[in-house]
């Protein structure tokens, strides 16, 4: 079985908030953006024991930085777009996901999510953009 892993920031994500600035500036009506790096494993049905064989990898997890968390669905959720290279390279993430936020919390309209892709997110000559339901 294919699972996903996300690997975020615990620390504060300047990544992100640079994101979220620009994504402002750029008229995109987000209010909060959350970045991970976004792995798949092929294991059984253990994700207790796949989520340790994860934390074991220095390589990749850091337990003073990183959260980790086994996904319930190796596609994005709500309000998330993960963003694919193209040519993917050996040990990097399969795709660096952002989540956007709306004011009360929620996961932004999709119309939102597709203007934070397209002006900001997404390099279409480098990268493919995958959303809800679009995998």
């Amino acid at each position: 079985m294919k699972r996903a892993v996300a690997i975020s920031l615990k620390i504060p994500d300047n990544t992100a908030y640079t994101a979220l600035v620009a994504l402002r500036r750029l008229g995109v009506a987000v209010a909060r953006v959350e970045r991970s790096d976004v792995y798949f494993f092929e294991d059984g049905a253990d994700r207790t024991a796949l989520a340790a064989r994860v934390a074991a990898d220095e390589a990749i997890f850091n337990p003073n930085k990183h959260r980790l968390a086994v996904l319930d669905r190796g596609a994005p959720r709500r309000g998330e777009v993960w963003i694919e290279p193209l040519i993917a390279s050996k040990g990097a993430p399969a795709a660096v996901a952002w989540r956007l936020l709306d004011e009360a919390g929620a996961p932004v309209e999709r119309s939102v999510l597709a203007a934070a892709v397209e002006r900001l997110l997404c390099n279409p000559a480098i990268d493919r953009a995958v959303t809800e339901g679009t995998r």
